[in-house]
């Protein structure tokens, strides 16, 4: 059960103030939590004294590890995945709403930032991290799509690195957040209390450079070469073949890294990178990912996923197919047909 204090909101001064209010559940996004953004989100943009939102997660490990896989775990083996799809709906357009939010977003992505956390975070018009963070789209892991608009960030990464980030599910700090387009700043996280009252006080332009600070150095830019070289291959038994022939332990461990991931999960994330990549629009990205996430709940590997690493935590998951060779064109194709009970529909919405 959620309590009421799910999502905390006050305002002071200027500024308009959400909390993600989980902390020993890493801030997980339900249902309730995202309508209650969502209304919040309504009440200020109507309201000329808040002039600007900022949204930060309690406790000390993160802003949010991501939607409540334990309750979308149980609504699909009980209830058939009805609720995980209303909650999807809901959240997806709360994503697109914020990258189109009329008012400064600013997002406060220290600590954990993954999955949903992402999806609250990463399309506002201000992301800061700092030297704690660590941002993931880690759904193949569970057998699952990266969604919540993280296949449209993920597709217009530099070069490769956004396909690479999708199908390992690999975290960046920093500097990798930003080389990848997931954050606009850094901030030391000692400093979050302090920007945080400012932003009450000053617009929001006006405080940043009182705190933003140089990158620390990070680690995708020089894996550049060999990233994009093996990823720019057409399909994901290849990707692994060109990692493991290059010549750099760390592309062989990162091929090892793939073979242990659901290879029916790698084949439609690759689809789904590659396909948002031509689309216009998050919302018409957002509309795939809508449906890659109803047809992953039709398919075993994402409750065995769940079970693996959440549930049992045996960290041994037996994937259906379990060989990319036997995961076929036709079932990633089927990830992205019309849901039974319907598409979602953002990009034609007024």
């Amino acid at each position: 059960m959620i309590d009421d204090d799910a999502v905390l909101t006050r305002t002071e001064g200027r500024a308009g103030h959400l909390t993600l209010n989980r902390p020993r559940a890493l801030n997980a996004l339900t249902h309730p939590m995202v309508t209650r953004i969502a209304e919040a989100l309504t009440a200020w943009e109507r309201d000329p004294a808040v002039q600007a939102v900022v949204i930060g997660g309690a406790g000390e490990r993160g802003l949010c590890a991501g939607g409540d896989i334990r309750m979308i775990h149980r609504d699909v083996t009980a209830g058939g995945g009805a609720a995980s799809r209303a909650f999807w709906r809901d959240e997806y357009t709360l994503n697109a709403r914020i990258a189109r939010y009329p008012k400064p977003y600013v997002a406060l992505m220290d600590g954990i930032v993954m999955g949903g956390g992402v999806g609250v975070s990463a399309h506002g018009s201000v992301r800061i991290v700092t030297e704690r963070s660590r941002v993931a789209m880690p759904e193949t892991t569970i057998g699952f799509v990266p969604d919540v608009g993280g296949t449209y960030l993920l597709s217009r990464a530099p070069g490769e690195l956004g396909t690479h980030l999708a199908l390992t599910g690999a975290s960046v700090g920093a500097a990798d957040a930003l080389l990848c387009g997931l954050a606009d700043h850094v901030v030391p996280s000692e400093l979050l209390p302090a920007l945080t009252r400012d932003l009450g006080a000053d617009p929001v332009p006006d405080v940043l450079p009182r705190y933003a600070v140089d990158a620390p150095a990070g680690t995708l830019d020089g894996q550049r070469e060999w990233i994009d070289h093996c990823y720019a291959a057409d399909t994901v038994e290849e990707i692994v073949d060109r990692l493991m022939a290059v010549g750099e332990p760390a592309a062989k461990e990162t091929a090892e890294t793939l073979l242990a991931k659901s290879p029916t999960a790698l084949k439609v994330t690759l689809a789904a990178v590659r396909g948002a990549r031509a689309l216009d629009s998050l919302e018409r990205v957002l509309e795939q990912e809508y449906r890659a996430s109803c047809a992953a709940l039709a398919r075993p590997d994402f409750v065995e996923g769940v079970r693996a690493q959440v549930i049992d935590k045996d960290r041994r998951p037996r994937w259906a197919p379990a060989a990319l060779a036997e995961v076929t064109d036709a079932q990633v194709a089927g990830f992205f047909a019309p849901p039974a009970d319907g598409d979602l529909r953002l990009a034609d919405a007024p």
